[in-house]
C-alpha cells in the first residue's frame, strides 16, 4: 500500500492541483526560483553527473529515481505532513493553531487524495478512509459510557479491592435497583449516623443532561426515560477540597497512542472547572442547586456569577496546575493520577468520577453582546491546555518522524563512507537534513508524558483482565464477530483441559446459557447473539472459584489463565511439529519413490488436511489479527 498522503508516480507533476479551490495551505509555499536560476542549477548538476563527483554522481550512475520525499530531504526541503480538518468540529481553532506552530498543512474540505492524519471532532465513522491515521478509536465511546465503564471498574474492584478505591460505590439502574435498596438499607441499620446522599447518571449523556441528586433510593425516577435509558447511581462526595469556598473538578488529558502494544501518555496540565455558587453539604433544601453541585462547565456558564478570566489562576475555569501551586503553599503534597474527570476530597484523595471519550477541545466560549447576539471570544485558558495537547498528540503520531531518522541515518553512513567527496562538494552537496530549522527546534518540550509502557513493571500485575480478553478473542471464530457462541465457548473448555467429572460438558453448556442470557436481558447489544466479552470474564471468574476454592479471588483468576495458557502453548507446539512432520514425510515420499512403493493422495490424506488445517488456523489468525502474538507463545 502506498504511504499515507504520498500521490502515486503519475500524478508527481501535478501536486498543485490535488487541493480542491479553497483549501489554505499552512503556511504558504516559498516562491519559485525564476528560469534563469533554474537552468544555472540543471547545468551545475549535470556538469557535477558528468564528471562522476559527489552523490549526485552517484545517483546518477545508479539510474535510480527518488520519491518527492527523499528528493525534498535532498534538496534541504522539510516533506510537510498533510491533515484534513473537515471533521474537526469545535476542535478546529485549536488544530489549526498546532498546525500554524508544527507548519503542516492544512485541509479543510478534505482531499480526493490520502492524506497523513484525519482529525475528527466527534467520534469515527469513516468507512472510506483506508490509509493515513485517525485521531479517534472506533467503539471508543461505547466503550467510555457511565453503565460499561462502572462494570468494568468493579470488575477490577473485586480483583483488586485497595488499587481501585478510587471509585465510588456504584449501582446499574433499572437491573440492581432492588439491590441498590437493599444494601442501602443494610448499611443504615449498621450504621444509624450515616446520612448518604446519592447522584444519578444517566448513561451516555454529557454536559449535566439529566444527572440528579437523592436522599433515599425510592426517590429514583424509575419510570419513563430509565427503562429506554439506563442510569448509574453513585454515593455522592459530600466532602469535596473547595478552593474559595468552591467545589471544583480537574480534567485531565490522557493520549491513548496505541492499543497493541499498549501506549499512554498523560498531559503535564489539565483543567479545573469550578461550580459558581458557594459549596455546602447536601440537604433537602438545596438538592436542586446545579450550581452549587454539578462542576459541568456546560452548565455553570449559564449561572450570572461565572467569570471568564484571562488569568489561569482566577476565574471560574483555571489550569490545574494553578492549583497545585495553590496546594503546594498549603504544604500539601500533591500527586497527579492516570484519570479524567477527577474530584479532590478534603483530605486530598482523588476520585474518578467518569471518562470522557470526546472532551471538548473549544478554545473558545460565546458572549452575548446584546439580547440575541453572541460572540465566540477567545479564551486564553483553554488555548494554553489544549492546543498544547492537540499539537503534542500530533508531534507524537507524526509519520515524517520515522522517515526523517532514516534519511539521517542513511545519511550519517554515507557520510563516513564518502568523506573525502562530501568534502569536495561542500555545503551544495545537499545530502545532510539540518533539523535546526525544522518546527520541532522552536517548539517546546512535550507537554504529554509517557506512563505506559515506562512504568509497565508496575502495572503489569493488574492486566489480568487483559490476558482473559485474549483468550476471548483466540475463541471468537469468525472474522468480524464481537461474541463467542456456544460451540467456541465449548472449544475453550475442551482445549484448556477443564472439563472433568465434577464439571461436565452437561455443566458447561448451562453455564454458557445463564450468563449468556443474563447479559443480553440488559440490552447492551442485541446486534448479535453469542456471550459478550464482559460475560465471558464473569463465566472465567466462576470457573477459576470452582477450579481454585482456597485462593483469593486475583489468585484464582491468575492460577487459571496460567493453566489455560500452559495447555494452550502445548497444544500449539504439538500443532507446530505435527505440520512440520506432515511437511518431512512429504519430502521423503518425493525423494524416495525407488522402494516400489508409490503414495498415493488416498495413503496421505489425513497428513495433507492436517497441514491444511494448521496452515487455514494460522492465515485467519495472520489475517484476522495482524501481528498478534498467541497467548502463552513464547513461553517455552
Amino acid at each position: 500500500m502506498e504511504p499515507a498522503g504520498a500521490p502515486p508516480p503519475s500524478c508527481a507533476p501535478a501536486r498543485e492541483a490535488e487541493e480542491p479551490p479553497g483549501s489554505p495551505a499552512l503556511p504558504a509555499e516559498r516562491p519559485r526560483d525564476g528560469e534563469p536560476a533554474r537552468k544555472a542549477r540543471e547545468e551545475a548538476a549535470s556538469a557535477e553527473r558528468s564528471h562522476g563527483r559527489g552523490p549526485a554522481g552517484r545517483a546518477a550512475r545508479g539510474g535510480g529515481r527518488h520519491g518527492p520525499e527523499e528528493r525534498g530531504a535532498r534538496t534541504g526541503r522539510r516533506p510537510r505532513v498533510t491533515v484534513d480538518s473537515s471533521k474537526a468540529k469545535t476542535s478546529l481553532e485549536a488544530l489549526k493553531i498546532s498546525l500554524r506552530q508544527l507548519r503542516w498543512r492544512e485541509f479543510p474540505f478534505g482531499r480526493r487524495l490520502p492524506c497523513d492524519i484525519y482529525w475528527h471532532g466527534v467520534s469515527f465513522h469513516d468507512s472510506y478512509i483506508f490509509s493515513g491515521q485517525v485521531n479517534k478509536f472506533p467503539g471508543m465511546t461505547e466503550m467510555v459510557r457511565k453503565v460499561t465503564l462502572s462494570r468494568a471498574v468493579r470488575t477490577m474492584q473485586d480483583l483488586f479491592p485497595v488499587e481501585y478505591n478510587f471509585y465510588p460505590r456504584s449501582w446499574i439502574l433499572p437491573e440492581e435497583f432492588p439491590l441498590f435498596v437493599t444494601e442501602v438499607r443494610m448499611m443504615k441499620e449498621s450504621d444509624p449516623s450515616w446520612k448518604p446522599t446519592f447522584i444519578v447518571k444517566p448513561d451516555g449523556g454529557c454536559q449535566g443532561d439529566g444527572i440528579y441528586l437523592i436522599k433515599d433510593p425510592n426517590d429514583v425516577r424509575l419510570a419513563g426515560s430509565l427503562q429506554s435509558r439506563p442510569a448509574v447511581v453513585q454515593e455522592y462526595i459530600c466532602k469535596p477540597l473547595l478552593v474559595d469556598k468552591l467545589k471544583f473538578d480537574i480534567r485531565l488529558y490522557v493520549l491513548l497512542k496505541s492499543l497493541e502494544p499498549l501506549e499512554i501518555y498523560i498531559a503535564k496540565d489539565g483543567l479545573s472547572r469550578f461550580c459558581t455558587e458557594p459549596y455546602q453539604e447536601p440537604t433537602l433544601k438545596n438538592l436542586h442547586q446545579v450550581f452549587m453541585h454539578l462542576t459541568n462547565y456546560s452548565l455553570n456558564i449559564h449561572s450570572g456569577n461565572f467569570i471568564h478570566s484571562d488569568n489561569a489562576n482566577t476565574g471560574s475555569k483555571r489550569t490545574f496546575s494553578s492549583i497545585l501551586c495553590r496546594l503546594s503553599s498549603r504544604g500539601a503534597d500533591v500527586k497527579k493520577i492516570l484519570g479524567f474527570d477527577i474530584l479532590l476530597m478534603k483530605n486530598l484523595k482523588p476520585m474518578l468520577l467518569e471518562v470522557n471519550a470526546n472532551p471538548s477541545m473549544r478554545i473558545e466560549h460565546e458572549q452575548e453582546l446584546s439580547p440575541g447576539v453572541f460572540e465566540n471570544v477567545p479564551s486564553p485558558v483553554d488555548e494554553e491546555v489544549k492546543v498544547a495537547v492537540i499539537r503534542d498528540t500530533l508531534r507524537l503520531v507524526d509519520p515524517q518522524k520515522k522517515k526523517r531518522k532514516d534519511i539521517q541515518s542513511q545519511t550519517s553512513e554515507h557520510v563516513s563512507e564518502t568523506k573525502e567527496d562530501l568534502l569536495d562538494a561542500g555545503p551544495a552537496g545537499g545530502l545532510e537534513y539540518d533539523t535546526s530549522k525544522t518546527p520541532e527546534a522552536g517548539l517546546p518540550s512535550l507537554c504529554l508524558k509517557q506512563v505506559f509502557p515506562k512504568y509497565a513493571k508496575q502495572f503489569n500485575y493488574l492486566r489480568l483482565v487483559d490476558r482473559v480478553a485474549a483468550l476471548f478473542i483466540r475463541f471468537l471464530g469468525v472474522k468480524g464477530t464481537t461474541k463467542l457462541g456456544p460451540t467456541g465457548f465449548r472449544t475453550f473448555i475442551r482445549n484448556c483441559k477443564l472439563s472433568n467429572s465434577n464439571f461436565s460438558m452437561a455443566a458447561v453448556d448451562i453455564l454458557y446459557i445463564d450468563i449468556t442470557r443474563r447479559w443480553n436481558s440488559m440490552g447492551i447489544d442485541h446486534k448479535e447473539s453469542g456471550m459478550c466479552l464482559q460475560a465471558f470474564v464473569e463465566a472465567f471468574f466462576c470457573l477459576a472459584q470452582k477450579k481454585y476454592k482456597s485462593l483469593p479471588l486475583h489468585e484464582q483468576v491468575a492460577s487459571l489463565i496460567d493453566f489455560c495458557e500452559y495447555h494452550l502453548a502445548a497444544l500449539d507446539e504439538k500443532r507446530l511439529l505435527c505440520g512440520r512432520g506432515v511437511v518431512e514425510r512429504r519430502s521423503a515420499v518425493v525423494a524416495c519413490p525407488t522402494d516400489g512403493l508409490e503414495g498415493t493422495p488416498a495413503l496421505h490424506a489425513p497428513l495433507l488436511n492436517c497441514t491444511a488445517a494448521a496452515g487455514k488456523l494460522a492465515g485467519c489468525r495472520s489475517h484476522r489479527y495482524p501481528g498478534a502474538v498467541s497467548p502463552g507463545a513464547g513461553r517455552d
